[in-house]
């Protein structure tokens, strides 16, 4: 317990200055060069709080469904998915939020705060259709600092490797962990044989 680091002198001490790369590359706005990496990307990362804890959950569409509105307005559509709606319960209570956005092939990686609110405007949800099917809310989010990271991360996993890509099949499929966690009262083969068609007819 001793090498415990518990105030943020001990932290600085480990550390050090911060660069002044680090310190600029920071701006409470969406700037030319953060709204090209925004429009690029077609996976980003939503993280939020509450009061029943914190919640990390995976966005995807085509490269730019995050909508850039303004330098300080984003647009994210909450597209078809599980129903827990575990990140909107939390912005109901706390609308904070962090957005870290992926594009592939690239190193670097940008991230975002700011403040949501939920829209369920229909003209709104109906400037997100794809294939007819628009979402059932929108978040529109008020940015408050923008800033990239850098290819670090990316480099050490080694991510964007085609040779590293893990076999699916040696890892469990969603109706084994379902299986495994239920008992077997839900999920197994019968799950995973129906899941291709699932998703293709409820991605939107």
């Amino acid at each position: 317990m001793s090498h415990l680091i518990t105030t943020q002198s001990a932290l600085d001490s480990l550390y050090g200055e911060v660069g002044e790369a680090s310190r600029v590359k920071e701006t409470d706005r969406i700037v030319p060069v953060y709204r090209a990496l925004v429009e690029a990307a077609p996976f980003a990362v939503l993280a939020t709080c509450g009061p029943e804890g914190l919640d990390c959950s995976p966005r995807g569409d085509g490269p730019g469904f995050v909508r850039v509105v303004d330098e300080k307005t984003l647009l994210l559509p909450d597209r078809r998915g599980n129903n827990r709606i575990d990140s909107l319960r939390n912005i109901v209570h706390d609308p904070r939020i962090a957005l870290l956005f992926l594009i592939p092939g690239v190193g670097e990686t940008l991230r975002i705060n700011g403040r949501a609110t939920i829209s369920a405007d229909p003209a709104l949800l109906e400037s997100f259709s794809v294939d007819g099917k628009a979402p059932r809310t929108v978040l529109s989010i008020a940015v408050e600092a923008v800033f990239f990271q850098c290819s670090r991360a990316v480099v050490r996993a080694d991510l964007w490797n085609p040779d590293k890509r893990i076999a699916r099949q040696t890892l469990p499929s969603a109706g084994q962990i379902l299986a495994a966690l239920s008992e077997g009262t839900t999920g197994g083969e019968t799950y995973d044989k129906a899941l291709p068609e699932r998703v293709k007819a409820t991605l939107y």
